[in-house]
């Protein structure tokens, strides 16, 4: 089994910035793409930003120029980058990641709470 512990949420004034890691964990596996999702209360999981494993990148619309997602394969490691927040931008933010041990399948962390005051 894969484990993705998640790091860095917090509480932080609109226009503040955070940075969020997520780090993959376990034994003989591998990685393909790894994202960040986010759910705010009485909203549907949505997409923030997802990154392949040879570095292109996706963002949502309502981030773009705002967050930057990028990875240290070497540490199984992805990150979210958060500038310029907003209050919108409150919510739990989830890690994920494609892993494979004998079949690819999704893997999600626990999450973490990013609460944007204005």
């Amino acid at each position: 089994q894969v484990q993705l512990v998640e790091s860095g949420g917090g509480l932080v004034q609109a226009g503040g910035s955070l940075r969020l890691s997520c780090t993959a964990s376990g034994r003989d596996f591998s990685i393909n793409a790894m994202g960040w999702y986010r759910q705010a209360p009485e909203k549907q999981r949505e997409m923030v930003a997802t990154i392949t494993s040879g570095g292109s990148t996706n963002y949502a619309d309502s981030v773009k120029g705002r967050f930057t997602i990028s990875r240290d394969n070497a540490k199984n490691t992805v990150y979210l980058q958060m500038n310029s927040l907003k209050p919108e931008d409150t919510a739990v933010y989830y890690c994920h990641a494609e892993c494979k041990l004998r079949y690819w399948r999704d893997y999600w962390g626990q999450g973490t709470q990013v609460t944007v005051s204005s």
